[in-house]
């Protein structure tokens, strides 16, 4: 997953996020974007998100009529968005609305950050924006998005896509990684943190893992990671390794393997790194100006390591993330 460059709140006020419900478009992706953007969060003593509705026309029947939305903006609304969520419903083979697609292409063209929860790959597909980019859409949709847009690198497969300004997630609940993904790289992951908390939802969940996760009942025996997860996070400082994790967990490092694909999707060592790395965040956050310091407490050893690190995954430096999302500017050091 490539994180892409950043995009910060613009300066007269908080970050626009504007939502276009169209006609049959899925209520459930759309309460995940106001339960990431559009609530108050007065555990935090601010707002994060200026976060409106529109439609294109002043009654839209929502996903098989279960009910209607009135009241809400224009679709001149999505001309004011810093980031544009566009709309998805499940019949794909249905073309857009050609003003729908105009204001998503008005919104690329001026710099907006646009997204696409499950198939609104396709609004953002048929608009033209996400030619010669890479995206993903839901699974059971891959090979009917491949053939209607074969100019697209569509990524089958994972929970979601940044390709920096414009965003895709896979499915209806990949839709609350990829919110969670945005809040994270806006505000930091300790908001992010507070604002899965409230959803009572796991914090993080890389956009590479898989979409689809094979959870079999367990027979006899719980196989629960749990344990042995929440072990691993209280000791993120030491030297874990998957063989470790494996002992601990009274399994052997093979068995362990494919419960991390079977309940996670992911592996054991892409899991400590992610948690370690999000730890590293933490740490710059709450105002550990030693990067030599955030390393060694988050398990990544070195400084260099953990430059490497943010880079790749994050797209910022230590230095940039701390004058980003640090408490107070500190002194520069590398």
């Amino acid at each position: 997953m490539s994180q892409g460059s950043s995009h910060a709140a613009p300066a007269s006020g908080p970050h626009r996020v504007v939502v276009i419900v169209d006609e049959n478009s899925n209520p459930f992706e759309l309460g995940c974007a106001t339960e990431v953007f559009g609530l108050r969060r007065p555990e935090l003593g601010r707002d994060l998100y200026d976060f409106r509705l529109c439609s294109p026309e002043p009654r839209t029947l929502m996903r098989d009529g279960f009910f209607t939305v009135t009241g809400v903006a224009g679709l001149e609304a999505a001309d004011t968005a810093d980031t544009l969520i566009v709309p998805n419903r499940p019949d794909v083979e249905v073309p857009r609305r050609a003003a729908v697609l105009d204001a998503v292409r008005r919104a690329h063209a001026r710099g907006a950050r646009l997204v696409g929860f499950c198939s609104g790959a396709f609004t953002l597909a048929e608009s033209g924006v996400l030619d010669g980019r890479r995206a993903t859409a839901h699974w059971q949709w891959a090979d009917t998005f491949r053939a209607r847009f074969p100019s697209v690198r569509l990524e089958t497969d994972v929970l979601f896509v940044d390709d920096g300004d414009i965003l895709t997630a896979a499915g209806s609940a990949a839709a609350l990684d990829l919110g969670l993904h945005l809040v994270r790289r806006d505000h930091g992951a300790e908001v992010a943190n507070a604002v899965s908390r409230r959803l009572v939802f796991a914090a993080h969940r890389d956009g590479g893992q898989r979409q689809f996760v094979e959870r079999p009942v367990p027979e006899v025996r719980d196989e629960s990671l749990a344990p042995v997860l929440a072990w691993a996070q209280e000791h993120l400082d030491g030297p874990l390794t998957v063989p470790g994790l494996a002992a601990r967990a009274s399994v052997s490092p093979a068995t362990l393997h494919r419960r991390f694909q079977a309940q996670l999707g992911t592996t054991p060592l892409a899991w400590l790194t992610g948690e370690r790395l999000a730890l590293a965040c933490r740490l710059i956050e709450r105002g550990e100006s030693r990067f030599e310091a955030v390393a060694r407490r988050s398990g990544l050893g070195t400084a260099a390591n953990l430059r490497a690190l943010m880079r790749r995954k994050i797209g910022l430096t230590p230095l940039e993330y701390r004058r980003r999302f640090g408490p107070r500017p500190g002194p520069e050091s590398a």
